[in-house]
Parts: C-alpha cells; structure tokens; sequence
C-alpha cells in the first residue's frame, strides 16, 4: 500500500544503472504509442525473432536505424521480409539524449548521436531470458522506455546470467537506464502482469522502446 500511497522515487540499481519512474507523462506516452503503431506496420515492421538453435523469442520486434537479428545489425530485415529497416527519427534521438541526463548527469551523453531502436511488444505471455546488449560497438548508455502493462525487470551483473540481479517493478511511463560498469549487466523480462497498464492509453500489452548508439 506504501507503494501507492507516496510517489516512486529514483533508484540506482547498481553503479551506473538508474530507475526513473514517472518520467513520461500520460501525452508522451500517448505520442510514443502512436509513433511504434506506425513503424510496426510492413514492411520492415513487427516480426518474430528467430534464434541460431531454432527457437523463437515470445517477444515480436522491430527496429529503427538497423535491423537486429541474433546477434548482429544489418541494413535490412534479413530475418524478416528483407525490406530496408525504417530510419531513426531525430526527435528519437534528443529523447535519449534528455533521459541520459536526467539518469547518469550530463557527462554521460555520448558524443555519437542515438541512431539504433528496438522496440520489443510483450504480451501476457511473453519473456525475456537474462541476455547482454553486447552487439553495439559503442559503450554509449542504452535507454529504455515502458509503455502499456507492469513488467518484472531484472537486472543482473556483467559475469554470469544468474545472481546477483535485482527484480524491478517497471510501469508505463518508466524510463531505465544503463551505462558505465553496468552497461553489459546482464538483464531480461521475466514477468509481465497483463492488465496493468493504463486504461486511457489504450494499449493491451507491453512495448519497451530501447535506444542504443549503435557505433557501427
């Protein structure tokens, strides 16, 4: 009930990993939301992510800037219907810029702009198995925005998938980011809690919008 009653407050997970609750409001996301509608849309738009061993990943994908499939970047959706990859937008990239500061200071922008999206959609069923962002050749903090359904974010450490990680409640709105000793934690999604989101966003799911410096 605490947790209702007074405002979430800014969290350092671990060194140079930093929770933001709250940090887009209701119209932003709306925005968003309105924004990954349309690049979700062919060609080059949401798909299943198919791994080298076979398998699938629950969470559909698409990406702005380059295409990624496990585990590299191309021009286009090579594992997809092979279209150019939708561009990244400029505003995309001040967004990131605006949240590294507001988490890590102003010291932790990278000089190379933001030119790399994934946009993940989660539904009821879908997770995330504990994985580094490792395929960047920049060490630039990536950024991560929630809109729709409360997720199980957890967040790990650099050397192995299992303990220590830290389990973090991430609500639409959300914005988390990860740079420095922290940049190559490893992190994943084991949990999301279907019908939490807000009801005037009009999402039923999950997206999480992350933004990298792809240094490519």
């Amino acid at each position: 009930m605490d947790a209702e009653l007074f405002r979430r407050s800014r969290t350092e997970t671990a060194p140079g990993a930093v929770h933001v609750p709250d940090w887009l409001g209701p119209g932003p996301q709306r925005e968003l939301l309105h924004a990954c509608r349309e690049w979700a849309r062919p060609p080059a738009g949401l798909r299943t992510v198919r791994t080298p061993g076979g398998g699938t990943m629950t969470a559909r994908q698409v990406c702005l800037g380059r295409h990624w499939y496990p585990y590299a970047y191309a021009p286009t959706a090579v594992d997809g219907d092979g279209a150019p990859v939708k561009p990244f937008p400029a505003w995309l990239g001040d967004l990131a810029r605006r949240a590294v500061t507001d988490a890590l200071g102003a010291d932790a922008v990278a000089r190379t702009p933001y030119d790399i999206a994934l946009i993940n959609f989660y539904d009821a069923d879908a997770r995330m198995g504990m994985h580094r962002d490792a395929d960047e050749r920049s060490d630039a903090p990536v950024v991560s925005l929630s809109l729709g359904d409360t997720c199980v974010f957890r967040f790990g450490n650099s050397e192995t998938r299992t303990r220590p990680y830290t389990d973090v409640e991430l609500r639409s709105g959300d914005l988390f980011v990860f740079g420095g000793p922290s940049r190559l934690a490893y992190h994943g999604v084991p949990r999301v809690h279907a019908g939490t989101g807000p009801p005037e966003l009009g999402l039923t799911g999950r997206l999480n919008i992350t933004l990298r410096v792809g240094g490519l």
